[in-house]
């Protein structure tokens, strides 16, 4: 008798493995992601649903976890209309993704690698209808894109964007996504951290990867599909497109793995660059030229000679670029530690503002500032404290920032 259970038994998981073997999820490229702007506009500009923050910061909101079911509940009923899945084909095949409407006029927010190499894209409304759309717009270094559909208004429910600088850390978020094809899926989380990078899809001559900065880290469940659906606070306010995820493997069927890191574009990212990619059909991105290390160790601080270790040290000056021409000094004596040299600046603060690391010099960048734009960086040179004002324009001939990667994967 139990040798005939175990043959039932084998024979059972056997037909089980040999189904799962048989979905079918398209594996998706590995990541790659940076840094631009327009120094011209043509008429006033596109103005998205927002909701700006008060010249008095609210106090920190707590939920009341009591009662958080029944508002996450409101919220998707609120919410869900607004977020729509997207099928793509392309000349690698076929592929999915999310993304939100953003105002009546049918024109719907997601990212540059879902549906930008789409030959023919679908958007599938939660209401059943199902269209195809156009691909208006495209911004690679955030890894946006703007989709077009004609579709009458009472079928679109914009969503708000919130401010992503109220995001504070600890609070609770919700994602609403397309993930592996399950449409309509909502997950929950809470804000990790916000100010953080990611390479962007732009590459240089060279093959070098730029930068994308004023990204939020979350650990609300996102996975393949989940790209370019809204990250909500509980008011319902979008406060990040959702990008990428940290991986420490693939699963049996070649998808990223969910390790509770993953990374949404910041909502004050789409409020600046949407409006233009609709208007112009282009942003541009100031552009610094220079390099630097994330964060600095204690160690890499001693081997420099530098009485902190918080600030971005230039590890490298573009020739003839902004940094260059400003006098911004890359480091060019050896130390001890392969590939870091001494005698750079180490980047304190930005128009005034504290730089503690790389990350948050690029967001303020990015949300602060256009080609044709000044900035002033205080600087420490050999233990003194300068500032210096660097001319800011755009120029995607070299690398604005060499960072350290992990495995990360478009969602």
């Amino acid at each position: 008798m139990k040798k005939t259970s175990y043959r039932l038994l084998a024979a059972s998981l056997a037909l089980i493995l040999a189904a799962l073997a048989c979905i079918n999820i398209p594996r998706l490229p590995r990541l790659e992601e940076v840094l631009p702007q327009p120094t011209q506009q043509r008429g006033e500009p596109y103005e998205l649903p927002t909701t700006r923050a008060p010249e008095t910061p609210p106090q920190i909101f707590v939920p009341d976890y009591s009662s958080l079911e029944g508002s996450l509940e409101a919220l998707y009923q609120k919410v869900s209309p607004g977020v729509v899945s997207i099928q793509v084909s392309t000349n690698q095949g076929a592929g999915q993704g999310s993304g939100f409407v953003i105002d009546k006029q049918g024109h719907i927010v997601t990212n540059y690698h879902v549906a930008g190499n789409a030959q023919s894209l679908e958007v599938h409304f939660p209401s059943g209808l199902k269209v195809y759309g156009d691909v208006i717009a495209e911004d690679i270094d955030s890894d946006l894109a703007v989709i077009k559909v004609d579709v009458p208004e009472d079928q679109l429910f914009p969503l708000v964007l919130g401010d992503s600088d109220l995001a504070a850390v600890g609070s609770t978020v919700v994602a609403i996504g397309n993930p592996y094809g399950l449409s309509g899926t909502m997950t929950s989380g809470i804000i990790s951290a916000s100010g953080r990078t990611l390479q962007s899809l732009r590459t240089t001559e060279t093959g070098s990867a730029l930068s994308a900065g004023d990204l939020i880290q979350t650990d609300c469940n996102i996975n393949p599909g989940n790209s370019g659906g809204p990250l909500l606070n509980l008011a319902g306010e979008v406060i990040g497109v959702n990008r990428a995820i940290r991986t420490a493997g693939t699963s049996i069927t070649g998808e990223a793995v969910n390790t509770g890191i993953g990374f949404a574009i910041s909502s004050n990212i789409v409020r600046r660059v949407v409006p233009y990619l609709i208007e112009n059909g282009t942003y541009e991105y100031p552009y610094l030229g220079l390099s630097s290390m994330n964060s600095l160790s204690l160690a890499a601080a001693d081997e420099l000679g530098l009485t902190q270790s918080t600030g971005a040290y230039v590890m490298d000056v573009v020739p003839n670029g902004p940094a260059a021409k400003a006098g911004i000094l890359a480091g060019t004596r050896q130390t001890r530690i392969q590939g870091l040299y001494a005698g750079g600046d180490l980047i304190v603060a930005a128009d005034g503002r504290e730089i503690k690391e790389f990350d948050g010099l690029l967001s303020y960048l990015m949300l602060n500032k256009m080609p044709g734009d000044v900035v002033t960086l205080t600087v420490i040179r050999d233990g003194r404290t300068a500032a210096i004002s660097a001319y800011l324009k755009h120029d995607y001939s070299r690398p604005k920032g060499r960072l350290f990667f992990y495995l990360q994967y478009p969602i």
